[in-house]
């Protein structure tokens, strides 16, 4: 793999960053590479979900069991619906009262999805993230990334990228530098395809809020 010219790292400001400020790193993940990019908690790291090989590389960087599922970021909506297929009605429902924002739904897998993805389970668990940089880098990418925490397994997620270590170090990863990130809880993630609705990890919505809303 052939490092984008200058360095593997490209800094953005959040407040105007366009989809063609992010080419170098979108190239990155073309290419089967791994991007450090920043999220409204923590930073994460995104690969080609469509790539067996990328998603392994990422297991590998993190040191993680092969077993756990990776989450999704989207662009859009509509570019949930254009890979993933249309959502049903109680996590259209969902989408449109918290998205953008940390709410991951529970929706079905396609083939068009590595199934590193998702471990064989039919199932990945997909957002739209409030971070503009987050939205911008998976439009860049095709619609969708992976967008699990910016760490080695066992250490704390990185909330700046003076924290990542020796992950950015790697000859593997890009990084995406959009300042410091909020931190706080992960997202919610919720399985909306049943009534009532399931909740599968709690997080930063409130499932209180989640019932209101269904």
């Amino acid at each position: 793999m052939i490092a984008p010219p200058g360095a593997r790292l490209s800094r953005v400001d959040p407040a105007s960053c366009e989809v063609h400020d992010l080419a170098a790193a979108a190239a990155w993940l073309a290419s089967g590479g791994i991007v450090v990019f920043p999220t409204e908690t923590f930073y994460g790291l995104a690969v080609n979900p469509r790539s067996e090989a990328a998603v392994a590389a990422i297991f590998a960087l993190k040191g993680r069991d092969q077993a756990v599922q990776l989450p999704l970021v989207a662009a859009s909506r509509e570019a949930v619906e254009r890979v993933l297929g249309a959502l049903d009605e109680g996590s259209r429902r969902l989408a449109d009262r918290f998205w953008p924002g940390p709410l991951s739904l529970v929706v079905p897998a396609t083939t068009s999805v590595a199934r590193g993805v998702h471990n064989g389970t039919g199932t990945v668990a997909v957002r739209v993230p409030s971070h503009p940089v987050a939205r911008r880098l998976a439009e860049a990418a095709g619609g969708l990334v992976t967008a699990t925490s910016a760490n080695r397994h066992g250490e704390p997620p990185a909330a700046r990228v003076e924290s990542l270590d020796g992950l950015a170090a790697d000859p593997r990863v890009f990084v995406v530098d959009g300042g410091p990130t909020p931190g706080g809880l992960p997202s919610t993630i919720v399985d909306a395809r049943t009534k009532p609705p399931v909740l599968v990890r709690p997080g930063a919505v409130k499932w209180e809020d989640v019932l209101a809303s269904t």
